[in-house]
């Protein structure tokens, strides 16, 4: 079992910068590929990036590739999603998952096995 927390959402202007945490706590943590997914109001939970058990691979959606990074500190349990340069249609609920296979990337939500609660992220214009 592994139970994910997301902090670090909030309001910004566009342009700004966020820093995404996802603390997992669970024995087996750090075995998990993890991604972050996002749903907007009226839309289906989105694909935004993964990366794999070590944080040698990652994968990311053509909307967020080169502003966002993500990253994962396992002796801290963390995963991180790096937001640069947002734009208003980066508002949405931001969520972290865990993927028992830990060199897949799946882009699917159906693939995650554990999810977060989310964290709102608002992009004013």
């Amino acid at each position: 079992q592994v139970q994910l927390v997301e902090s670090g959402g909030g309001l910004v202007q566009a342009g700004a910068s966020l820093r995404l945490s996802c603390a997992a706590s669970g024995r087996t943590a750090g075995n998990y590929a993890m991604g972050w997914f996002r749903q907007a109001p009226g839309k289906e939970r989105a694909f935004v990036a993964a990366v794999n058990w070590s944080g040698g691979s990652t994968a990311y959606s053509d909307s967020v590739k080169g502003r966002f990074t993500i990253s994962r500190d396992n002796a801290k349990n963390t995963v991180y999603l790096q937001m640069n340069s947002l734009k208003f249609e980066d508002t949405a609920v931001y969520y972290c998952a865990a993927d028992r296979n830990p060199d897949k990337l799946p882009p699917i939500p159906d693939e995650y096995e554990y999810w977060g609660q989310g964290t709102q992220v608002t992009v004013s214009s």
